[in-house]
């Protein structure tokens, strides 16, 4: 992932929060808490252009049904691209935008925090799990 960080957003009362940025960022972070969704942002980054069978091979956990349905939602987000050759036999090709670089960008800020404090949360977690 890119380490810039990203451009703030401007900031707004709560109550004058536009509802469809509201249900749009609701969606995001559905998406963005996907694991397969920020895998695949990440693969693309470091990679750039990749085939179907590229990615599969790279991310072997996925079933050919799920990363499917994941590059279809990216794509309806704008956040890649799907080219298709038209050749035999297909050739499908896909790549980051850059609304979907941006939003790795975006989440690179949650990896920044977890570096920072993985100590702590470890033990957070083993104070908890010592009670």
């Amino acid at each position: 992932m890119a380490t810039r960080a990203p451009n703030p957003a401007p900031t707004l009362p709560c109550d004058e929060i536009d509802p469809r940025v509201e249900a749009l960022v609701t969606e995001l972070i559905g998406r963005v808490a996907d694991k397969w969704t920020m895998i695949l942002l990440e693969l693309l980054e470091d990679h750039g252009q990749l085939r179907f069978t590229q990615i599969a091979r790279l991310v072997p956990d996925i079933s050919q049904k799920m990363l499917t349905q994941t590059l279809r939602r990216m794509e309806r987000d704008g956040m890649l691209t799907r080219t298709v050759h038209p050749v035999v036999p297909p050739r499908v090709d896909y790549a980051l935008t850059p609304l979907g670089a941006s939003l790795g960008e975006a989440f690179c800020g949650v990896w920044m925090w977890a570096a920072a404090n993985l100590e702590r949360v470890q033990s957070a977690r083993d104070d908890f799990d010592a009670r």
